[in-house]
């Protein structure tokens, strides 16, 4: 896989949203995520985070879909 298709943001707009919710999930849970490089982390650290932010938002949208967030 090319790396112009990794990471892309389907909605351009969101970006900006996604890498302040990246920096939050890593803060919970502990990962050291800093703006710029971040090759001292290790695969599981990184993964970690990506694979908390799905929870997050599956999570989210299943509350939204039960009404339960006061949003449909």
């Amino acid at each position: 896989m090319s790396s112009s298709r990794r990471n892309r943001v389907e909605v351009p707009e969101a970006k900006a949203a996604l890498d302040s919710f990246k920096y939050e999930v890593a803060n919970e849970i502990g990962v050291p995520l800093k703006h710029g490089y971040n090759g001292d982390l290790t695969s599981y650290q990184n993964g970690s985070v990506g694979g908390y932010m799905v929870k997050k938002m599956i999570t989210d949208y299943e509350k939204r879909m039960a009404g339960q967030n006061g949003q449909q």
